[in-house]
Formats: structure tokens, C-alpha cells, sequence
């Protein structure tokens, strides 16, 4: 049997329960799964590189059943990323229709970059559709409650840096 590698990639900043709902059954589909976090400098990231990658281990230890977990900082190119760690699927989180538009764009151009690797979406439990790290990190810096859309730990994490 071939040995199924799936990427998830993303900026992880900060990783949400959606993120997490997305490893867990990721997880279930594959034989390895890599998350990538993405460097991202252009979004002004709240958390650092390294604490991302952080985060991003301790959730795939969350869900970690018999498929192999491993977590990566990367820069450049996805599809370059892809071909490197042997992934045979980029998988992908779809949350409302805005999503698929701009993942529609990213999927022709990943396929023209290498047919070879598939792009597998995987609709967001409905009770995590609305969340998104840049919406987490704005309730938190307004005083709101985030503790519905992270896990306790990233909570903790995230009230840390924005009461800084």
C-alpha cells in the first residue's frame, strides 16, 4: 500500500478550533501529515514563528491517533514546499463561499505547478464556520471572549500578547 503524505498549510496565527477540527479528520484520511506554517511576514503575525510551530505541534499531539504528525516552518513557494516534504495532497479548509474563490485561483495554478499533487478541501464543521485567526485576535484585543473558537491553551497564549 503507498504511503498516503498530506500538507496543511497555513499562518496558524493564532491556530483556532477550526484549524483543529480540520488536523482531526485530516488525520483520519492519511498515513503522514505535515502542517506547514507559513512564515507570512505580510500579515504582521501577532505570534513568532517558532510559537506558531509551537502551537501547531501541540495541536496535531491533540488529535495525533496512528498517523504520523510533523510540523514545519516554511518560506516560499507552497507547491516548492509540497514537493519537498512528499506530499500527494495539500489539504485545505473551506469555509464559505469566499473561500472557494480564492482557493478555486490557487488550486488551477497549483496544478499547472505540478499536476501530480491534489488539492483535497474539507468543509469546516458548521460550528466553526465563522471562525478566523484575524477575527480570535481582534475579540481578544476589544476584551471579548475567545475561549469558543481556540483551545485553553491558545487562549491563554493569545490574552498574554495582546494585554502586552
Amino acid at each position: 500500500m503507498k504511503h498516503r503524505v498530506a500538507l496543511y498549510p497555513g499562518t496558524f496565527d493564532p491556530p483556532t478550533n477550526g484549524h483543529l477540527d480540520i488536523i482531526g479528520r485530516a488525520v483520519k484520511l492519511y498515513d503522514k501529515l505535515v502542517i506547514g506554517v507559513a512564515r507570512n511576514l505580510e500579515k504582521g503575525p501577532l505570534f513568532t514563528l517558532e510559537e506558531r510551530v509551537e502551537m501547531a505541534r501541540e495541536m496535531g499531539d491533540a488529535v495525533k491517533d496512528d498517523t504520523e504528525i510533523e510540523v514545519l516552518p516554511f518560506d516560499g513557494l507552497l507547491m516548492h514546499f509540497a514537493e519537498e516534504v512528499g506530499a500527494h495532497s495539500i489539504i485545505r479548509g473551506l469555509r464559505a463561499v469566499s473561500d472557494f474563490e480564492y482557493e478555486f485561483q490557487m488550486v488551477g495554478m497549483n496544478q499547472r505547478l505540478n499536476p501530480d499533487i491534489e488539492t483535497v478541501f474539507l468543509m469546516a464543521d458548521p460550528r466553526h464556520q465563522a471562525i478566523a485567526s484575524r477575527l480570535v485576535k481582534e475579540i481578544a484585543r476589544l476584551g471579548g471572549d475567545i475561549s469558543p473558537f481556540v483551545p485553553p491553551s491558545v487562549a491563554k497564549r493569545v490574552l498574554e500578547k495582546v494585554a502586552r
